[in-house]
């Protein structure tokens, strides 16, 4: 068994029976005004993060989500998108479609302003999507991503940059680990479906993103999520497990590399009334400005006695520049 085919089978049994704590299901859920969530969707939550946020959606996009679980963020994407086909969810398990789609159903009887025409449900992998090329404003998947050995991570990247449209968004979240992890635990199929052991390094997970051409890249929140202890693990020291947000924006790749913000911040004190390094970039005085990385790399070189650079928060809520 391959361990593709041991996440399908971890979710083939998740959709017949609900497991609650799989992934991690404390990962927020919107509150949003009039939305009412059926209790089996909420269970069946399978996620590390979130991947709705009301700045993605506007104007009513045409969202693709990827591993659709119990059909929660499927519901959320819809309240911002409400016409036939706006949403379109694919899945690679038949029990899981089935299992969403009667959870759709529910919602669509708890909510007035829901129809499920609103979501399309297709059978089809992350690693070839059936959406044709530059057909969709965002795509999303929610701890998917890090099942997928490298090889399988570039093409599931390639396929997703392949049907945004130029612009578009890529909303994910995932696991991410910067300790080394034995061979052991990196060839548990099973461990790997229960999104633990594919976690990689964040900054490997980031130049992954890149290398198939997203030209802008913000990582918007990085929290808490899992360890893995000896004695209960093949692990000689605790393995520390971290959720990150990320969104990659299709956005043309810049020449001197890909615009990645992880919540650097520069700050001019100095005593004039503006700082302007001739590139972009007009900072005035304690006026916080959220930089690129680059930026925050080429303003730290200058050596200046006025300028602050703060290092990565790994918070990123929009604004500045690069």
């Amino acid at each position: 068994m391959s361990y593709l085919d041991a996440t399908v089978d971890v979710y083939r049994q998740a959709a017949e029976e609900p497991q609650v704590g799989l992934c991690c299901t404390t990962n927020p859920v919107w509150q949003l005004p009039g939305l009412s969530i059926p209790k089996r969707m909420l269970e069946m939550n399978y996620g590390c993060g979130s991947t709705v946020n009301p700045r993605d959606l506007v104007n009513s996009p045409t969202v693709m989500y990827v591993g659709v679980g119990g059909g929660m963020e499927l519901l959320q994407f819809a309240y911002f998108s409400r016409r036939p086909g706006a949403i379109i969810g694919v899945d690679v398990v038949p029990e899981m479609l089935k299992a969403c789609q009667d959870n759709l159903g529910e919602a669509e009887a708890q909510n007035d302003w829901f129809s499920s025409d609103f979501i399309d449900l297709r059978e089809g992998s992350a690693l070839d999507l059936p959406l044709p090329d530059n057909s969709v404003d965002v795509a999303a998947q929610n701890c998917l991503f890090n099942i997928f050995r490298v090889e399988d991570l570039h093409r599931a990247l390639a396929e997703t940059y392949r049907i945004l449209k130029p612009h578009g968004r890529l909303v994910m979240s995932d696991p991410v680990c910067e300790q080394p992890m034995s061979d052991e635990l990196r060839n548990d199929d099973r461990l790997r479906a229960l999104c633990l052991t594919g976690s990689v390094p964040l900054q490997t997970y980031l130049d992954m993103i890149a290398s198939v051409g997203f030209g802008t890249i913000e990582v918007r929140a990085k929290r808490a999520y899992r360890v893995l202890p000896p004695g209960q693990y093949a692990t000689d020291e605790l393995l520390y497990i971290e959720s990150v947000e990320v969104c990659a924006i299709k956005d043309p790749m810049p020449t001197d590399g890909p615009c990645i913000f992880t919540g650097k911040t520069a700050i001019y004190y100095g005593s004039d009334t503006h700082f302007d390094d001739q590139k972009g970039h007009v900072l005035l005085p304690n006026q916080p400005l959220a930089v690129c990385d680059k930026t925050a790399g080429a303003l730290a070189r200058l050596n200046r006695n006025d300028l602050f650079i703060s290092p990565s928060t790994y918070h990123y809520d929009g604004g500045g520049c690069c």
